[in-house]
């Protein structure tokens, strides 16, 4: 009997570890589907079931506002008790909870207490901020040599923000020597996952030729790429190349039409070079380039010239 029993209860805790998965599944389902408050309630079930998951899902929702009313209290609770079960992604919020002084006191000691914990487990995320950390010197000295040691960990596991920051390290000459070659090496990594940024950087490459032969082409390729998904500094760039004609027949009215689309997207260079195109245009010029602005925004910026 007592074999029975203990076979029997197995079997049980099994079936109920099932459902709890099923469960979860379904909550992460409904939030990638963007169906937040079915999620939120799934996802509140588990983490009152003490689910480390359910939790750091729950108190991201709490920090987000997504299916809940924003509220970095409730994030930092569910975090706190997600984290201190041993869950990566806990440890990552509450981190970036105290980090942000988001739902407590601003504390980088126990920022990077948290951080360094979810980043033995592999947690990109908290690898790239302990690298900015070092990088900027917050609560710990300031160490571009250990920055570049946590940003180098996440871009092995394909992170990209730390293979864009390990190019823009080698293309500055910031904690290594100048090294175009590694700057393009990881600048091309991370366009590769259509990182803007990448593609920005990258391109000033090509276009200035640094390390790699100039390619005007290439540059406005990439710049391209950049302001179609909305990099107000990579419209800025795609209009310098019209306003100057690099590798294109000059063209004001296409340069003001990315000049205003950047300078809309808050970019202060965008809004400069758009005054300085417009005293070399006419008034229809003008009016011209400002329709075009206006229906690229409508088409979201894909095929606007």
């Amino acid at each position: 009997m007592k074999t029975f029993a203990l076979t029997l209860l197995g079997t049980l805790l099994l079936t109920a570890a099932s459902v709890m998965a099923a469960t979860f599944a379904e909550g992460n389902a409904a939030y990638k589907r963007g169906d937040f408050a079915r999620a939120y309630s799934i996802m509140r079930t588990l983490a009152t079931q003490s689910e480390p998951r359910a939790q750091s899902n729950l108190a991201f929702m709490y920090r987000t506002g997504q299916g809940v009313a924003r509220n970095y209290d409730e994030a930092f609770k569910w975090y706190q008790l997600s984290a201190e079960q041993g869950d990566a992604n806990g440890q990552f919020g509450l981190a970036y909870g105290y980090e942000e002084g988001q739902g407590v006191a601003r504390d980088y000691a126990q920022a990077l207490k948290w951080y360094r914990l979810a980043a033995a487990q592999g947690n990109t995320m908290a690898q790239v901020n302990l690298g900015f950390m070092y990088r900027d010197g917050r609560g710990v000295a300031k160490n571009h040599d250990t920055a570049l040691e946590w940003f180098r960990l996440a871009a092995a596991q394909g992170n990209v923000s730390a293979q864009y920051y390990i190019g823009l390290a080698y293309d500055n000459g910031v904690g290594v020597p100048r090294d175009y070659t590694q700057a393009l090496k990881w600048y091309r990594l991370a366009v590769m996952s259509d990182d803007p940024d990448a593609q920005i950087n990258l391109g000033a490459m090509y276009e200035k030729g640094h390390g790699v032969e100039r390619n005007l082409a290439a540059a406005m390729r990439l710049y391209r790429q950049a302001a179609e998904q909305g990099s107000a500094a990579g419209q800025n760039n795609l209009g310098v190349i019209y306003a100057e004609g690099r590798g294109v027949a000059q063209d004001y009215v296409r340069a003001y039409m990315w000049f205003s689309i950047s300078a809309d997207s808050g970019d202060v260079n965008g809004a400069r070079n758009r005054g300085a195109a417009a005293q070399s245009m006419t008034a229809m010029q003008i009016s011209a380039a400002q329709k075009l602005a206006r229906e690229c925004a409508q088409k979201n910026l894909a095929g606007c010239d």
